[in-house]
């Protein structure tokens, strides 16, 4: 029997504060009625005015005082008579148009029920009056109602600011981090964290030394008291932290860097100091803070601030307990971060972060076992290769993989199949690298034939490249900002060299040169291709030293420690880098054409038979030109695997670049 689900609708806090102000403002206005003008009259005054019918709406109260509205302009006057002039300026002055309202002292209930009651009789007194009493619960509650409600407005709104931790305002310096037991959620252990298999070597020493210290101790050996998890987003730096807090049997306080930042100022101080304390008070234990960036970030970047802002205060008070005057024996700090080059030396130095553990884009391999735990819950049949995939998808993340299971999942569902195929996978990863396909767009008939001849540049002179990427496929349908794109399989290379980064720049302006041949035009279709080859061109020049004029010199700066509002190079070495970027360009471009040149039959059946199907692959290149010239490890892995040549491999820990735009 299903549960039955409670209906009770839940109190919004917001509705409770805009009744007690609606309740206050009713009280002020119900009690002080802005409207009016209220004058102390003497007891004498009051008959005369009562006799005189000078007065309206007489109210006698229990307490031996009563009230009357002026409906006499004789009474006004002389009421008014030592009041200042009025004046725009006066906000205190009455106007003639105000109400006005008397207050006296009268000497008992029954004098002035006698005296209204007797000017009644005889005519001088036309107006109502009624009795009222505003003793005991009422007249408290009249006076101190307001108070009171105000006092609970303060309590809810501190109790508000505590967070979901409670605690009051009494309790915002406290701690925010979650103790992680065993009990509270599911249990990760190294096993569920597939690849980095370095990092789960230097973890797991950690861990096994909070088991097992006597090990280590016994040969003078002392535990660190601090690591470091630095990587790109989505490499699984917290998933590896959860599984330390499965795997060691010692208590794990976990929270982020930005839950020591408050408003109030020495809040992240105190969370600090409090931290620590619990730590301390269940020693041995780790402590684990995400996104450390967001407290730890390098004093004295911005002097405009000083140096006495919240955040340096709670970064001073966090290096002092990590290695301060106090010892803080048997208490481990890992901390996550991907901006580790923003972070302060002080707390990257041995003896706080002893270790700085690098949490790399996974490998091939890495990327295959990601891909066995991601498909632990998805249904797939037979033709699903995870060789396949973890090759199609060089330099993706273990998030990113994540994502692409999920994204192969939806697809087949929403195509009613009964399991993931391998088509679906490879429909993911499309998605995700190149966008959404957008056939709905309109797109001319010469616009289409100029982003097919554009696309083939690209594809036949990276075809007779040496260090040009292995080609996977070809398209000129719509996805996300680009018209036409071509996917390409990084090899794997941890160092460039020079003439692999003149051929990525040739293959580039491959595209611009085809429609300078071909169709006799340029267009703003190779934007994408002209930025990112400039760039390349400056870096060869700026960064790597790769140039035959200024060779051997290199403007990168890897310390970041200071902000460079000036170039490091003067301006007449500005112009002769400017120069031999151009150099460069010019040359890569010419070489492209040259190539087109050569193979000009190919590109326009390459051209056409892109234009007609709309998507080519390796094996329609291979047809149209030949196997390549230089025999690629990529290549013979990508006849091994996939017959035809439509989906060579590769694999490389750097981003696959973005489809280029026609």
């Amino acid at each position: 029997m299903a549960k039955k689900q409670n209906s009770k609708p839940k109190m919004n806090i917001m509705w409770m504060y805009i009744l007690i102000f609606a309740s206050i403002f009713a009280l002020w206005m119900m009690r002080n009625d802005a409207s009016f003008t209220t004058r102390q009259m003497q007891w004498s005054q009051f008959k005369d005015a009562v006799n005189a019918n000078a007065v309206d709406n007489i109210v006698i109260y229990s307490d031996k005082k009563a009230e009357a509205d002026v409906v006499s302009d004789s009474l006004r006057r002389v009421l008014t008579k030592d009041d200042p002039k009025p004046t725009p300026a006066d906000g205190n002055a009455v106007g003639a148009n105000d109400k006005m309202r008397i207050a006296v002292e009268i000497p008992s209930t029954d004098a002035a029920d006698k005296l209204i009651g007797k000017a009644q009789e005889e005519g001088r007194y036309t107006g109502d009056y009624k009795y009222e009493d505003n003793s005991g619960l009422s007249n408290i509650l009249w006076y101190f109602g307001p108070v009171v409600l105000l006092v609970l407005l303060w309590v809810l709104m501190f109790r508000r600011m505590g967070g979901a931790g409670g605690g009051g305002i009494f309790n915002v310096g406290k701690s925010k981090a979650a103790l992680f037991d065993g009990s509270n959620g599911d249990k990760v252990t190294f096993n569920d964290v597939a690849g980095l298999a370095e990092a789960k070597v230097e973890i797991a020493e950690i861990v096994d030394f909070l088991k097992n210290p006597e090990t280590y101790t016994e040969l003078g050996g002392k535990i660190p008291k601090g690591a470091l998890l630095v990587g790109p987003p989505g490499t699984g730096k917290t998933l590896l932290a959860k599984a330390v807090a499965g795997e060691a049997e010692v208590p794990f306080f976990s929270l982020s860097g930005s839950d020591f930042v408050e408003m109030f100022v020495g809040v992240g101080a105190s969370r600090v100091r409090d931290l620590f304390s619990q730590a301390k008070s269940k020693a041995p234990c780790i402590i684990f803070i995400d996104e450390i960036d967001a407290v730890g970030r390098a004093r004295g970047k911005n002097p405009s601030l000083g140096g006495n802002d919240e955040r340096e205060s709670t970064l001073n008070q966090l290096l002092t307990e990590m290695d301060g005057f106090g010892s803080n024996s048997g208490i481990i700090v890992l901390a996550a971060t991907n901006r580790a080059d923003i972070l302060d030396k002080a707390l990257l130095r041995a003896g706080r972060f002893d270790r700085q553990i690098y949490v790399e884009l996974p490998e091939l391999t890495d990327r295959k076992e990601i891909f066995q735990v991601h498909l632990r819950g998805v249904k797939t049949d037979g033709s699903v290769d995870l060789d396949f995939l973890a090759r199609q998808t060089p330099g993706f993340s273990g998030a990113d993989i994540a994502n692409v299971c999920n994204e192969a999942a939806l697809i087949a569902a929403r195509r009613k199949k009964q399991a993931v195929q391998r088509q679906d996978f490879t429909d993911a990863i499309d998605r995700i690298v190149g966008g959404l396909e957008k056939r709905s767009k309109v797109i001319t008939a010469d616009e289409r034939h100029s982003i097919a001849v554009h696309e083939a540049g690209h594809a036949t002179v990276g075809w007779h490249l040496e260090f040009a990427d292995p080609l996977i496929k070809v398209t000129i349908v719509p996805r996300g900002k680009a018209l036409g794109a071509a996917w390409y399989a990084p090899e794997e290379r941890q160092i460039e060299p020079r003439q692999a980064i003149l051929d990525q720049i040739c293959k580039l302006l491959a595209g611009r040169a085809a429609e300078e041949l071909f169709i006799g035009f340029t267009d703003t279709g190779a934007l994408n291709d002209l930025e990112r080859s400039t760039k390349l061109a400056y870096a060869m020049v700026t960064y790597y030293g790769m140039s035959d004029t200024l060779p051997n010199i290199s403007y990168y700066d890897s310390s970041s420690d200071s902000y460079g509002f000036t170039k490091p190079y003067s301006e007449e070495r500005a112009r002769a880098i400017d120069a031999e970027v151009q150099k460069i360009i010019n040359g890569e471009y010419e070489r492209a054409k040259a190539l087109l040149t050569r193979y000009e039959t190919g590109h326009h059946e390459l051209a056409d038979l892109l234009e007609r199907r709309e998507v080519i692959f390796a094996e329609d290149a291979e047809r149209i030109f030949g196997p390549r010239q230089w025999r690629s490890r990529n290549d013979i892995i990508a006849e091994q695997e996939t017959p035809g040549g439509d989906e060579p491999t590769g694999d490389n820990t750097t981003v696959t670049p973005p489809p280029f735009q026609p």
